[in-house]
């Protein structure tokens, strides 16, 4: 008779039960929409009250290659692109400073809970407010900055600041770095915490400085921490709405324009061509997708590869003996 743990059949069954409403959740307001998306951006739909969906038998790819090939779509993309690098490259270099620094026993900072409030507080306030915030900062003719601007004998009278190109795209970049170094920069700290406290010992009697203990011991061990902020900073920068929405619109001349806000505009501004949204919100997708796939490879601990390879190689060669013995037998 077969000897079971005493209790462990009757208490499994209740993680199932507990992951029924996420899988539930998951099935109807996840899965369902993406896999409808998908089929979508495969149709013709299109305006208001259309119920009718015929798949586009003559040219499957058509809404797809119309969005590839798109001007808006493409000057979208790049907007997006270089938007996200823009920010994510400071808001990544202040995170890591800033978690090096509270982290280090050494520094000994005062006020530390005071200054992680002050410095997450951004990420706490809606995108609509400050969206709405900077708008007024940068008003014509009457805003705070063109007040300093003439004021200090910068310009002789209010500027459309918002009116260039290169204004109105800084802005947008200030703001998601401002929004989101906070966040970026906790992650980090709760990654640092959790490194053994012996590592970080054993480097200070050995003699090393703060900078060699930073790049030698803290950034090899949050490895992990990083990709996952890499990753989710992809999807987040690649899917950028909000404040480009709020703050200009896409403006001007298309400047802040990106790739979410043109799917949007497509989908629900004047031409509802849902067939062309579904087409491009598929198409960033799998550019997401692909990308996220490269920085896992790239950043993949080498060393544990090299392991499972090795392990792989030595249970194969193990299964070849044994069926050689058998053969031999």
């Amino acid at each position: 008779m077969k000897s079971k743990k005493p209790g462990y059949d009757r208490y499994a069954k209740y993680g199932y039960i507990f992951s029924i409403p996420f899988v539930v959740a998951f099935l109807l307001f996840s899965l369902y929409p993406t896999v409808y998306t998908a089929v979508i951006g495969f149709t013709d739909l299109k305006g208001l009250g259309m119920t009718n969906i015929h798949f586009l038998t003559d040219d499957l790819f058509r809404n797809f290659k119309t969005v590839l090939t798109s001007p808006s779509f493409q000057q979208a993309f790049k907007n997006t692109v270089v938007i996200w690098l823009a920010n994510f490259i400071p808001q990544i270099f202040l995170a890591l400073l800033l978690s090096a620094w509270f982290t280090d026993k050494r520094s000994k900072v005062k006020g530390q809970g005071a200054f992680k409030v002050l410095l997450y507080m951004p990420n706490i306030i809606t995108a609509a407010t400050i969206a709405i915030l900077f708008s007024g900062f940068f008003g014509y003719p009457m805003g705070p900055v063109n007040d300093l601007l003439v004021r200090f004998g910068l310009a002789e009278k209010p500027i459309e600041l918002l009116r260039s190109k290169a204004v109105a795209r800084g802005v947008v970049i200030f703001i998601q770095t401002w929004m989101w170094y906070g966040s970026t920069m906790i992650t980090l700290i709760s990654g640092i915490l959790g490194i053994s406290p012996e590592i970080f010992e054993s480097a200070e009697v050995d003699g090393a400085n703060r900078v060699q203990t930073f790049f030698y011991i803290t950034l090899p061990n949050v490895k992990t921490i990083l990709l996952f902020t890499l990753v989710t900073s992809l999807i987040g920068g690649l899917n950028m709405f909000d404040i480009p929405k709020l703050f200009q619109n896409g403006g001007p001349d298309n400047a802040t324009l990106t790739t979410s806000l043109f799917i949007y505009n497509q989908a629900f501004s004047g031409s509802y061509m849902y067939n062309r949204a579904a087409a491009a919100s598929m198409v960033m997708f799998v550019i997401i997708g692909i990308l996220a796939a490269i920085m896992f490879f790239v950043m993949r601990d080498k060393d544990e590869a090299e392991l499972r390879k090795q392990i792989k190689r030595q249970q194969k060669e193990y299964r070849m003996r044994q069926k050689s013995g058998k053969e031999n037998a």
